[in-house]
């Protein structure tokens, strides 16, 4: 069996560090913007919380992380879709960051291939 690495190169991911059970929602939300999917993990937060009390504002301390890897052309769409629906612009909602892959590979179907190819 002839067996073939595909690199993608042209790629980023997204990290959303997320309040407790809004995983689900905001994981759809970058789906209709165009994300092909997520994974979604699981974390316990600590010192902000602290700060955030004094201003009245209640921070849970369990988390959720949900990343997604994105075509280059697709990372600011996809991005704001999720800021904007996790409300990231209200204290102590989470936080977002994007991150260059230099390299990533995975199963690409031969059909999607050949049109990359012939672009």
């Amino acid at each position: 069996m002839n067996r073939n690495i595909t690199i993608l190169t042209d790629v980023e991911l997204i990290t959303c560090i997320l309040q407790k059970g809004l995983a689900d929602k905001i994981t759809k939300v970058a789906i209709k913007a165009g994300a092909q999917g997520a994974t979604v993990h699981y974390a316990q937060g600590s010192g902000v919380r602290e700060k955030l009390g004094i201003l009245g504002v209640a921070v849970e301390a369990e988390k959720e992380i949900l990343q997604i890897i994105v075509s280059t052309e697709q990372v600011d769409r996809i991005f704001d879709a999720i800021y904007l629906a996790a409300e990231l612009d209200t204290p102590g909602m989470g936080f977002i960051y994007t991150t260059k892959l230099e390299k990533a590979g995975t199963y690409i179907p031969q059909e999607i291939l050949s049109k990359l190819t012939q672009e």
